[in-house]
């Protein structure tokens, strides 16, 4: 999953950046609020994660025209503003979680996989397709109850599918959501993890349609 970060403080912003990486996020970061009004213009992300006390454009700002603009990415706050009246602003403003520095990195995560379960209308933990349960919190999945174990990548590109079953997505789509700005994409690389991911999971499980993209077709009610 792609998540923007927007934090201005250089230090705090380059530890959240690598612990989300290390969590299996692919993160870009910017530090004041017209780079990430233009990232979020250019780019397609699943979560953004913002400061409010942001250069050239307050983080309030920020969230007023994204909401503005129909765009219903889910935004998690991170902020040391921490009276009432500014959790309201915030909230208000269009924020969908708040978090108030400082903060436990695990509970950050923890946070930003709610916020994916509720964008997805996922009410459940895990994610089930027939003998296969992927759990985004632990980052396991497992096949007839055993463990299979996935690179971080596979992991993040078979979480993208499986959230949104039933929905082609092209190779360029699936890049944008495992590489930040910056990381190395090469030509094959969607191509390489699907096939380990066949290889893991089932032959079947992952689709292609040729000149599209891939899909996890929906499971029959």
């Amino acid at each position: 999953m792609r998540v923007l970060l927007v934090e201005d403080d250089a230090l705090l912003g380059d530890g959240v950046r690598a612990g989300l990486k290390q969590a299996g996020f692919a993160v870009d970061w910017t530090q004041d609020g017209q780079a990430a009004k233009l990232a979020l213009e250019t780019e397609e992300y699943a979560l953004m994660v913002l400061d409010l006390g942001l250069p050239k454009l307050s983080g309030i700002d920020v969230l007023k025209w994204l909401r503005g603009a129909n765009l219903a990415l889910p935004v998690l706050v991170l902020t040391a503003r921490d009276t009432v009246a500014d959790r309201v602003i915030g909230l208000n403003a269009g924020a969908d979680d708040y978090l108030i520095k400082p903060f436990d990195l695990d509970e950050l995560i923890a946070r930003l996989n709610a916020l994916l379960r509720r964008s997805a209308g996922q009410v459940t933990l895990t994610l089930q397709h027939g003998d296969i349960e992927l759990t985004p919190s632990t980052h396991q999945v497992s096949k007839n109850g055993q463990i299979v174990e996935l690179a971080a990548r596979e992991f993040s590109l078979f979480h993208e599918l499986l959230l949104h079953a039933g929905r082609v997505q092209s190779r360029e789509q699936l890049e944008q959501h495992l590489y930040g700005w910056g990381e190395e994409v090469e030509s094959n690389s969607v191509e390489v993890h699907i096939h380990h991911l066949r290889k893991k999971l089932g032959s079947a499980l992952i689709r292609t349609i040729r000149g599209v993209g891939y899909v996890i077709d929906k499971e029959s009610a």
